[in-house]
């Protein structure tokens, strides 16, 4: 099976694209939540780097590291002043450490990128042009999942195109974190509920509720890295918290949550399905 490092440009980022100066305002703010990530953190990071759009800044939130994430990320920060880190003495949940980040950002849009997955060059340029196109407030798009060792394991490229806040609901399309970007002047500037799994999914559910529709542009533009012992790995934990979603977070009753849920078993649950599903 080919190597992460022969299917993409990404491998060659040793020379970062991006200015060295900060504005007091940017455009895409970058929410990269981290914890025990110093692995994998480095390349992800220079995959920001490598971005052809050069007007960000990427908010690395750590979460109670015990290994040497936060020095790794305090060297790239040392030399590119568009990298901050939130560090926290304590491990608090992926859903408070983005939302340390979010509450930190500056930039008109959020984009999302986890300390093991990466974006090709042109990730930010591409999804930026289709928003403005499409005049869309929320854009992911289609990607590719690998394992550790960087061999590719699956494409990510099911579901509708464009979907609702009942779409979603119901499972009608794969929204992966790491593809999400979102304009806060039509979206506001929502927090992720405070809960261990599927945070991400609740605050895409939260953001649609408004009225807003979420645009898939069909191209594959990132890699997620699917860990053994990530927090989105176990299946059935994740389905428990999407029941979780449905009736803590959305308040949705029981025989409308079992009606959604049947929706997720069929989309996520059957074999042969997408790994990294959101």
């Amino acid at each position: 099976m080919a190597s992460f490092e022969k299917m993409s440009p990404i491998n060659n980022l040793a020379e970062p694209k991006g200015s060295s100066t900060v504005s007091d305002d940017v455009t895409v703010s970058i929410v990269m939540p981290s914890h025990n990530s110093a692995r994998f953190i480095g390349e992800s990071i220079r995959s920001v780097q490598a971005q052809d759009f050069r007007d960000w800044e990427l908010l690395v939130s750590d979460d109670g590291s015990t290994d040497d994430t936060c020095a790794v990320v305090e060297a790239f920060r040392r030399e590119d002043p568009r990298i901050k880190l939130l560090a926290s003495p304590v491990n608090r949940g992926p859903a408070v450490s983005r939302n340390a980040a979010l509450q930190a950002a500056r930039g008109r849009y959020i984009a999302f990128l986890d300390s093991d997955d990466l974006w090709e060059p042109d990730k930010l340029t591409r999804q930026l042009a289709f928003m403005k196109e499409r005049g869309a407030a929320f854009c992911h798009t289609f990607y590719t999942a690998v394992n550790e060792q960087g061999e590719r394991t699956g494409e990510i490229n099911k579901g509708l195109s464009s979907v609702t806040y009942e779409d979603l609901l119901a499972h009608r399309t794969t929204i992966g974190c790491l593809t999400v970007m979102f304009d806060t002047e039509k979206c506001g500037r929502p927090l992720m509920p405070e809960i261990r799994r599927r945070q991400d999914y609740a605050l895409w559910l939260k953001i649609l509720k408004q009225g807003v529709t979420a645009e898939r542009l069909e191209e594959r533009l990132a890699y997620y890295r699917v860990r053994r012992n990530s927090v989105s790995h176990n299946k059935i934990r994740a389905a428990w918290y999407v029941w979780r979603v449905y009736r803590e977070v959305e308040g949705l009753s029981f025989l409308k949550s079992l009606y959604y849920f049947a929706h997720y078993g069929a989309y996520h649950l059957l074999p042969a399905r997408s790994p990294a599903s959101s």
